[in-house]
């Protein structure tokens, strides 16, 4: 037996040596097994995975007529890992068309992380966007001697009509809040900005797919890999159908040229919005690809402030057209009857004088008739006073919360939250709260908000309100939340008021009136029975605003419009013809009263509104 005290030693070295390679098995096996990071990096190398970006849904109007489409635009990538130190600068810049301080100028962009937070070497990033077919020619033919450098196809949209810009909206480049919000996009990447285009976004954009390519050792493409099986197809999104009559809304935007204001027609049976015009407005090609930022700059430095949808967003004292809601609040809150008649002596009333002599007494539909401002102050009062006073207002109170409830059911003080219109303004019934604010808990009574009765004062509405007020009469006592998209029918989004159904009649006639009798007798519409609400709101800022509200036919509404003119002066002048106009468009095809589209359409009521 060998006596050594190395001898024993050699089981521990022979064991360490097993133990290593024991190591370097297991660590090969999770290396090619388990992790695959290796194995994704080697395909790194040798594939790229390019984004293929889905054609975004079309856009038809009610009709079936094309309004939104889609045009091929092409992105320039860079990935400035592989570009390397040998990459021809000076020839990459000549296919362009642009110079060497051009290209370092967007590198430096790109680059910094503080304005481009997305940013890697490693990844894609936008050299230069939305080009042509003739602009990457030069660059297609040439790609293979530009590592690094790839094409991605788009799409831009186009328009059929330069119209409804307001209601259609735009699409732009998203911002770092937005990719951080939806994992869906990528810097570079564009979506809907406002309008239907921003509502509807998530349908509209579709599912972007995936196309895997080979490279050889020097980066250039040698084709699909494993010819395209794994490819992943772009799915295109989803067309929309809008309640919009693009015809009407042409007629619409010629009858504001020249002027500030909107229009909204509503079909009261269903709510869809036929027309939503705004003016000023603009072409909604302006702001489609590289020239979008430019022309947005004009469009919001430009003073009469086009980019804002006054259809929706501006808001106005309803004046005289207030007086049918106010009658109805009044008949059901019993202060008034259907028998009720006020006097009224002319200019001559106190405390609110009537605009011209008339009759007296008078009844509630000769009221609404000759908008009698003193029939509807007394009225409001007597409805208001029915529980008399007491030494804390407390019954006063009860009876103004009582109406401005009333009054909200409308939708007048609120925005219509079931409704897919992004861009809306509440407008305002003023609150007790309000009131109390101002006057103390005692200090207020009728008399002191007597302008609510003739809707002025702190009343605040904006035109799609009092578009949705007419169809309210014209259903007698209901509404279907105005919308935009066909597609999706909201007849379950009903809203019915508080208000008898045998008090919308009386109204009814009494509009009826108006255009036969009254302000709106010069533009009834031949052999077809319309109703309207003439008003001339007092404006402290210039000339007064032209405002009229309406319905036809008569029996089963087909159409109920709001028209708003700023600075035009009296609603019968302007707002009621436009609104005739339209009505008779829409119910009879065509427009026979050519001489008065021609002086409504032609006449320049502001001489700062710029045709964009």
């Amino acid at each position: 037996m060998i006596n050594d005290k190395y001898y024993n030693r050699r089981y521990v070295i022979s064991g360490i040596a097993v133990g290593i390679v024991l190591i370097y098995i297991i660590k090969l096996f999770f290396v090619q097994i388990i992790d695959q990071s290796t194995k994704e990096q080697a395909e790194s190398n040798a594939l790229v995975h390019q984004t293929i970006y889905p054609s975004r849904g079309l856009i038809y109007d009610r009709n079936g007529e094309l309004l939104v489409f889609n045009q091929p635009i092409y992105d320039v990538t860079i990935v400035l890992r592989e570009m390397g130190a040998d990459f021809d600068t000076l020839a990459f810049c000549n296919v362009l068309g642009i110079d060497r301080e051009a290209f370092d100028t967007r590198i430096a962009e790109i680059s910094n992380k503080r304005k481009n937070r997305g940013f890697s070497r490693h990844t894609p990033q936008v050299f230069m966007s939305q080009l042509n077919k003739v602009d990457i020619a030069p660059l297609q033919e040439s790609l293979y001697r530009f590592p690094g450098v790839a094409l991605r196809k788009r799409t831009l949209r186009d328009y059929t009509y330069k119209a409804a810009a307001h209601a259609l909206g735009s699409v732009g480049e998203v911002s770092q809040r937005d990719i951080e919000a939806d994992d869906y996009y990528q810097s570079g990447d564009y979506a809907g900005r406002d309008g239907i285009e921003k509502t509807y976004e998530s349908q509209l954009r579709g599912i972007k797919g995936e196309e895997i390519l080979m490279r050889d050792s020097k980066g250039r493409i040698q084709g699909r890999y494993k010819e395209g099986e794994e490819d992943v197809p772009a799915q295109a999104g989803t067309d929309l159908h809008l309640t919009i009559d693009i015809q009407l809304q042409l007629i619409a935007e010629q009858l504001l040229s020249g002027k500030i204001g909107s229009v909204v027609a509503i079909e009261p049976a269903t709510g869809e919005i036929l027309t939503m015009a705004s003016s000023p407005t603009w072409n909604p090609q302006l702001l489609v690809g590289k020239i979008r930022s430019e022309n947005y700059s004009k469009l919001s430095q430009d003073k009469t402030k086009p980019l804002y949808n006054r259809a929706t967003q501006a808001m106005y004292s309803p004046g005289s057209t207030f007086k049918v809601v106010q009658s109805l609040v009044c008949l059901q809150e019993g202060g008034i009857s259907p028998a009720t008649k006020y006097p009224c002596s002319g200019p001559q009333s106190t405390p609110i004088k009537c605009t011209h002599h008339h009759g007296s007494p008078v009844s509630l539909e000769e009221a609404i008739e000759q908008s009698c401002n003193p029939y509807f102050w007394c009225a409001f009062r007597d409805m208001l006073q029915k529980d008399g006073y007491s030494s804390d207002n407390e019954p006063f109170r009860k009876r103004y919360q009582l109406w401005r409830d009333d009054m909200q059911q409308f939708g007048f003080g609120k925005r219509f939250a079931d409704s897919d219109l992004a861009e809306q303004s509440s407008g305002s019934i003023p609150s007790v709260a309000y009131y109390d604010h101002f006057y103390g808990k005692t200090g207020w009574k009728a008399i002191t908000i007597r302008s609510l009765s003739i809707g002025q004062g702190e009343i605040l509405v904006t035109p799609l309100q009092l578009a949705n007020e007419a169809a309210i009469i014209a259903n007698g006592g209901y509404y279907i939340t105005p919308h935009l998209n066909r597609s999706d029918s909201m007849k379950s989004h009903k809203h019915t008021t508080s208000i008898d159904a045998k008090y919308f009649p009386l109204v009814q006639n009494g509009m009826e009136r108006v255009m036969t009798h009254g302000t709106g007798r010069w533009y009834q519409i031949d052999s077809i029975s319309s109703c309207g609400k003439t008003g001339t709101v007092q404006n402290p800022h210039g000339k007064d605003h032209a405002i009229f509200i309406g319905f036809a036919p008569k029996e089963n509404p087909q159409i109920a419009v709001a028209v708003v003119v700023e600075n035009a002066g009296f609603g019968a002048t302007w707002a009621a013809p436009v609104a005739s106009l339209l009505m008779e468009k829409y119910l009879t095809g065509e427009i026979k009263r050519t001489g008065l589209f021609n002086r409504i359409k032609d006449a320049v009521l502001n001489e700062d509104v710029t045709e964009w």
